[in-house]
């Protein structure tokens, strides 16, 4: 309901809008011609004029769109509706200046011979119904296509994240399967959370977003998992500011970010691994840091799945707006920062 009434106080402050132009130019013509008017003689006719419009505006918008003026079929139907919509028009010019002008004491109104005022309004109205049936046409072109194009990004974004489920499910079975015979109990604990992480992720199978700390209970399930697999050898240190807790990111954006420094920042020689994760307010933005203490990427380093993946469903979702970098840090290790816009 608010909508439709947004709606038509925006049409009906843009046919204002040209009947108070359209008032000016008369009503300066009547002055540059030194022929004395009152200005309310000039107002009251292109009000009314483009108000009754206006009234009509709705009715033509439903025709043009129930026989759109690309068919060459509706062509003939379209002169029909030019002619009913210019004598309906004018009558109803008529009509609400006769009632007008006696109220704003400007006397009778005179329209003239009605046969010539038809004639004479015709020219008018032909022009005024194909430049708002085009105008029409040309605006809902516009919607379907930006419509369409927003429906092939979202099954865009809904496909890499769908890709992601069967990857980290794939590689969380991969890891339980090298656990199970050797302690089948580490690996019925793994299986569990496994349970509970894809019950988590399927909460919110809908959404391309979620909010920080459901992303981070979504990792923590996983770091469960891996922690069951490597024990005391893998630490994890997750430091989120309070203040980005509720903002929203992509689903399943930090898990493979974490997955890929566990997998590469493993010690060849301990086989201990130590990941930091971060997320923090960075002006209009929020960051998030992965950092491992693995040996770095070396040149002509290729993303994988997770990564690229990853790298694909930012530049969907923000655009330009996004930042994904990988660097080796001084120290050792790999650092992976994301940055995203900050909303809640």
């Amino acid at each position: 309901m608010r909508g439709k009434l947004s709606k038509g106080l925006t049409v009906f402050g843009l046919f204002t809008a040209i009947g108070l132009l359209l008032f000016a130019y008369k009503y300066l013509d009547f002055q540059a011609r030194a022929n004395p008017i009152s200005f309310l003689v000039p107002l009251a006719e292109e009000l009314t004029g483009v108000w009754t419009a206006a009234l009509l505006y709705p009715l033509l918008v439903r025709f043009a769109r129930r026989f759109p003026i690309n068919r060459i079929r509706c062509f003939p139907l379209h002169l029909l509706a030019m002619i009913a919509y210019s004598v309906v028009h004018t009558l109803m010019m008529w009509g609400s200046r006769t009632v007008l002008f006696p109220v704003l004491r400007l006397g009778p109104y005179d329209y003239g011979i009605m046969a010539m005022r038809f004639l004479m309004e015709f020219s008018n109205d032909v022009i005024c119904y194909w430049v708002m049936v085009t105008i029409l046409y040309l605006f809902d072109r516009q919607v379907r296509a930006a419509q369409l194009e927003g429906k092939l990004a979202e099954a865009r974004l809904q496909n890499l994240r769908l890709q992601l489920q069967p990857h980290f499910l794939f590689n969380a079975l991969n890891t339980i399967s090298s656990v199970m015979y050797e302690d089948p109990r580490k690996a019925d604990a793994m299986i569990s959370r496994l349970s509970d992480l894809l019950r988590n992720t399927l909460q919110e199978s809908a959404a391309q977003e979620v909010r920080l700390d459901r992303e981070i209970q979504t990792l923590e399930l996983y770091l469960e998992i891996m922690r069951r697999r490597f024990e005391e050898k893998l630490r994890v240190d997750v430091r989120v500011a309070p203040e980005v807790a509720q903002a929203l990111v992509p689903q399943l954006l930090l898990q493979p970010l974490v997955e890929n420094s566990i997998r590469h920042g493993i010690d060849p020689i301990t086989n201990a691994v130590s990941v930091t994760v971060t997320a923090e307010r960075d002006g209009d933005a929020i960051r998030l840091q992965v950092r491992d203490s693995g040996r770095g990427i070396a040149a002509g380093y290729q993303k994988g799945t997770g990564l690229s993946n990853t790298a694909e469903r930012l530049r969907q979702l923000y655009g330009a707006r996004h930042k994904l970098e990988l660097e080796n840090c001084e120290g050792g290790g790999l650092l992976v920062t994301v940055a995203v816009p900050f909303h809640t």
